[in-house]
């Protein structure tokens, strides 16, 4: 447009007009420039935030996640079929002569049963267990004396006890230490495999692959438990992350989700235990999150994703805002242009949180009282100082887009004044994402869908005893010692906080 301005017109009126679209073309190069710094910033801070790596350099996660379906496919169907082939075959070298053993004795008894007769030994059999106690690795050797009754010369013997992996070599705590090491500790299994090749313990990562998978399996009834636990809270945290999953068939990899559902009412001095819930889904339709809470009519935390919607309205679950998602835009704003006006936005919010410090860990009435007392005027005031401001600035700016999408968000978050169960934000969620983005920093992405609905069920069980303040190797180790003889009616009885008072 500049060029066709190359005038010099002498009419005062037309030297006017020409200034003024002149001043106009200014204003839009000037907003142009913002947004192009404030998407640069943006663009900049996801590119270098983490490092990235081609996918030629990935390969060693594929086998590792479809090996870990297969082994939980196999753990919840153990009988061959047609469709399925014949079972794998796992070659298993000795075990170091050099580890400790523990033998276990089991006797079927002193006198035979039938006759009454005294026992003579035929012979044993030894099974060998492999073992982790934190530090070291232990041989828990099972022995089962192959016993003879010297009158009627009945052969009895002792039945090897329940394990975890029916016939496998695993102990519940080398079990529990591969799936925290994995999930909690971030340890792709090809690294833990290294690290166990340098205390001469050759387990291939084939080999973890399948412990992975089938330990999983055995825990999913634990895992569904705590997720029919949030569903029954009268709040409930919602948020979702990306995760790459190999796409089969080709090199590439396409976006795939894991969903985050917390019940965490220790802000107002509730009584359930805090509990987070994981589920993955291979896209993000909006059909995932109203499958997760069917039914749920309590109040969801969430951002504003359109997935959420249909689940809210009248006789379903009613929606709570974010303000740390507001807050953010006017973070971003001022990180790219420093506006003046976004710094004072976020001071005004900071003024709420004070407040919130005041009321964490009241009962819900005191929280409501001191929220109406302080936060509602700083509340309203934000919401009309807001407003003013949008009249002011120009309506295509980046600074406008986060006023509006404040101005859409806050009624929705207004609800937290008069409800003492409700939080300002989200960020209960947003904390249940944390091992998620730290994981996939490791494995980068998930090989297969089995190993996606693998790695939920083992994020839901160790970041619960996390919320819980309970050690999730020991809690896991105790869980799976038992949990191949436990009653599904009674699997409530397996959760973190149990372990913790029988510990106690």
């Amino acid at each position: 447009m500049l060029k066709d301005l190359d005038i010099a017109p002498e009419d005062p009126a037309e030297l006017k007009a020409v200034n003024k679209l002149l001043a106009e073309e200014v204003k839009a190069l000037s907003l142009k420039g913002e947004q192009l710094q404030h998407q640069l910033h943006g663009a900049n801070r996801h590119r270098f935030g983490s490092k990235s790596e081609s996918l030629d350099q990935l390969h060693l996660n594929l086998a590792e996640d479809a090996a870990i379906a297969d082994a939980a496919e196999e753990q919840r169907d153990p009988a061959p079929s047609a469709d399925k082939g014949e079972k794998r075959q796992h070659s298993r070298k000795p075990l170091p002569d050099n580890l400790e053993r523990n033998d276990t004795v089991l006797v079927p008894g002193e006198n035979c049963q039938r006759c009454g007769g005294a026992f003579k030994q035929l012979g044993e059999d030894i099974t060998e267990e492999l073992e982790y106690v934190p530090g070291r690795f232990v041989v828990n050797r099972i022995r089962r004396p192959r016993l003879s009754c010297s009158c009627c010369e009945k052969v009895v013997q002792s039945p090897l006890p329940s394990r975890p992996i029916e016939r496998g070599r695993p102990g519940a705590g080398l079990l529990a230490h591969v799936l925290v090491s994995k999930y909690c500790d971030h340890l792709p299994l090809y690294r833990q495999s290294q690290i166990f090749a340098r205390e001469g313990i050759d387990l291939d990562r084939s080999t973890l692959s399948d412990w992975v998978g089938k330990s999983t399996a055995l825990l999913e009834p634990l895992a569904d438990a705590i997720g029919r636990m949030v569903r029954q809270g009268s709040a409930v945290f919602a948020d979702d992350t990306p995760v790459k999953l190999q796409a089969p068939g080709n090199k590439k990899t396409k976006t795939a989700r894991i969903w985050a559902y917390v019940r965490d009412e220790r802000p107002w001095a509730g009584q359930s235990p805090p509990l987070a819930w994981y589920r993955f889904t291979t896209d993000r339709k909006g059909e995932h999150p109203q499958g997760h809470l069917s039914g749920y009519k309590g109040w969801i935390h969430a951002d504003g994703y359109a997935g959420f919607k249909a689940l809210f309205g009248k006789d379903k679950a009613a929606e709570m805002a974010c303000i740390a998602h507001i807050r953010r835009k006017f973070v971003d704003v001022h990180a790219s242009q420093g506006s003046s006006i976004a710094v004072e936005a976020i001071q005004r919010i900071a003024k709420l949180y004070e407040i919130e410090k005041q009321v964490r860990g009241k009962p819900p009435p005191e929280r409501v009282r001191l929220r109406q007392e302080q936060a509602k005027p700083v509340f309203d005031d934000l919401e009309d100082w807001l407003h003013t401001q949008l009249a002011r600035i120009s309506g295509k700016s980046a600074l406008a887009g986060a006023i509006r999408y404040a101005l859409t968000r806050l009624p929705k978050a207004r609800p937290y004044l008069d409800n003492g169960s409700l939080e300002l934000d989200n960020n209960a969620a947003e904390r249940a994402m944390r091992p998620i983005s730290l994981g996939r920093k490791n494995y980068l992405f998930m090989g297969s869908e089995g190993g996606g609905k693998a790695a939920a069920i083992a994020y839901t069980l160790i970041e619960t005893a996390k919320l819980n303040n309970v050690d999730p190797q020991a809690w896991l180790t105790w869980v799976l010692t038992q949990i191949a003889d436990h009653k599904i009616t009674r699997i409530n009885d397996l959760m973190p906080w149990c372990y913790a008072a029988k510990s106690a």
